[in-house]
C-alpha cells in the first residue's frame, strides 16, 4: 500500500514538475500531455483494492492524490473539488490538501473561499508556498477593492515571510518581485523604489537553479527593466521569455520596445526642423526660480542625479507609446538643445504640447544603445 501510494505521490509531483516547465509553441500539446500523465497516475491510484481505499488513513490520502492529480489543469473541475473537500473533512490537518483545495476553488471565482483555505493550511504551520500562493490571491483581490494598496502591502508582507522560511528559494524570491511590481502600479506607477526592490527580488531568484525553467520570471524582470529603462536588459529578458515560453507575448513587446526607441531617436534627429518652432525660455521663468537652485541647461548635465540644479525647457512634443509608464516628451531647453523627458506618475494630459517646464534636481542619462541591426544610438534622455 505505501509503496503503490508513494508511486502515486511521485507522479503526482512529476505531473505539476510537467506543468510548471513545459511550454511547447502549441499550447495544446501541454494540455494533451498533461492529460495522458494524469490518466497514469489516476491508474495507478486505481491499481488499489478497493477495500484498502476505505481504511481511514488510506481514503483521506487517496481522496487527496485524485483530487490534486484532477487539479493540475487550468480550468476548473468540480470533481477535483469534491475530492479535495473529502480529503480535508477526513483530515482537516492536512495543510497540503487545503492548499490543493484552496488553488482549486481560486479558479471557479471564489476568491474569498480560497483564502479561507489557505488561511486554514497556514494554521497547521508555516509554509511556504502556502505564503507564496496567499500573496498571489491577495494581488487578485486587490483590483477594485477600496483599500487595494492595503492589500498588495499584506500580499509583500507573506511574501516576505515565505523568504524568511528558506532565503534560497527562488518562488519565493519570484513572487516578492511580483509583488513588489504590483505596488508599483497600485500606488501610481512613480515610485522607483518598488521597481528597484522588484527587481533585486526576481535577481534572487534567479539564483535558485530551479528557476531557469520559469518563463514568467524573465519575462517580469524585464517587464521591470522596461519600465526602468534599461533597454538592453529589457530586450534580452524578452527574448529569453520568448525562447522558453512561446505563448508570451515577449516578442511583441521586444517589437514594443525596438519601434519605441526607433521613434525617440528619429525625433532628436529632426530637433534641428522642431527649433524654429521652440521659443527661448522666458526670463519670467528664471525670475521666479527658487534661488536654491542653479540654473543650467541640458549639456552641462551629469550622468545620474543632479542636485541644487534646474533645467527651463518648452513642450515641443508628447511621444505616443503603448506603455504604462514612463510618459515621454520632446523637450527644447533655452540653448535649444532637444532631449527626451521621462515622466512617471502623471495623467497623459498634466503636461502638453507647448508648455514651459521647470525640471528640478534633473536624473540625467545617456542612452548608447545597439540591438541586432534594430535600433541606432540614443541620445539625451532625462
Amino acid at each position: 500500500m505505501e509503496e503503490l501510494f508513494g508511486e502515486a505521490r511521485r507522479a503526482a509531483d512529476d505531473l505539476y514538475q510537467l506543468r510548471d516547465t513545459y511550454f511547447p509553441a502549441n499550447p495544446a500539446e501541454k494540455i494533451s500531455e498533461l492529460q495522458r500523465k494524469s490518466d497514469l497516475a489516476l491508474s495507478l491510484l486505481d491499481s488499489l483494492p478497493l477495500e484498502q481505499r476505505r481504511l481511514p488513513i488510506q481514503r483521506r490520502t487517496y481522496e487527496f492524490l485524485r483530487g490534486k492529480i484532477l487539479d493540475v489543469f487550468p480550468d476548473y473541475r468540480k470533481e477535483a473539488e469534491d475530492h479535495l473537500s473529502k480529503a480535508v473533512k477526513l483530515n482537516p490537518s492536512l495543510a497540503d490538501a487545503w492548499l490543493c483545495l484552496g488553488n482549486c476553488i481560486w479558479k471557479k471565482g471564489d476568491l474569498a473561499s480560497a483564502k479561507n483555505c489557505f488561511t486554514l493550511a497556514l494554521g497547521k504551520g508555516s509554509n511556504k508556498e502556502i505564503l507564496c500562493q496567499l500573496s498571489m490571491l491577495e494581488r487578485r483581490m486587490a483590483p477594485g477593492s477600496e483599500n487595494q494598496a492595503e492589500i498588495v502591502e499584506e500580499s509583500i508582507q507573506h511574501a516576505k515571510e515565505a523568504i524568511t522560511l528558506d532565503v534560497k528559494d527562488g518562488n519565493s524570491w519570484y513572487n516578492l518581485g511580483n509583488a513588489c511590481l504590483t505596488s508599483f502600479f497600485v500606488t501610481g506607477a512613480w515610485d522607483h523604489s518598488k521597481l528597484l526592490q522588484s527587481l533585486k527580488a526576481y535577481q534572487n531568484a534567479e539564483k535558485d537553479e530551479r528557476m531557469k525553467s520559469n518563463p514568467d520570471l524573465y519575462f517580469n524582470c524585464a517587464t521591470v527593466n522596461k519600465y526602468l529603462e534599461n533597454y538592453e536588459r529589457a530586450l534580452s529578458g524578452f527574448e529569453a521569455a520568448a525562447l522558453k515560453d512561446p505563448g508570451l507575448n515577449a516578442v511583441e513587446e521586444v517589437q514594443k520596445i525596438v519601434d519605441l526607441l526607433n521613434k525617440l531617436e528619429s525625433l532628436l534627429k529632426g530637433q534641428a526642423r522642431a527649433k524654429r518652432h521652440a521659443a527661448l525660455a522666458s526670463s519670467r521663468a528664471a525670475d521666479n526660480l527658487n534661488p536654491s537652485y542653479k540654473r543650467i541647461t541640458i549639456d552641462i548635465l551629469s550622468e545620474g542625479l543632479n542636485k541644487a540644479v534646474a533645467i527651463v525647457g518648452k513642450v515641443l512634443l508628447f511621444v505616443k507609446h503603448e506603455s504604462v509608464a514612463p510618459l515621454y516628451y520632446l523637450v527644447c531647453d533655452s540653448n535649444q538643445i532637444c532631449y527626451v523627458l521621462s515622466v512617471y506618475g502623471i495623467s497623459n494630459d498634466a503636461i502638453k504640447e507647448g508648455d514651459q517646464l521647470t525640471l528640478l534636481e534633473p536624473y540625467y542619462r545617456h542612452v548608447d544603445l545597439s540591438w541586432k541591426g534594430k535600433i541606432r544610438q540614443q541620445k539625451g534622455k532625462t
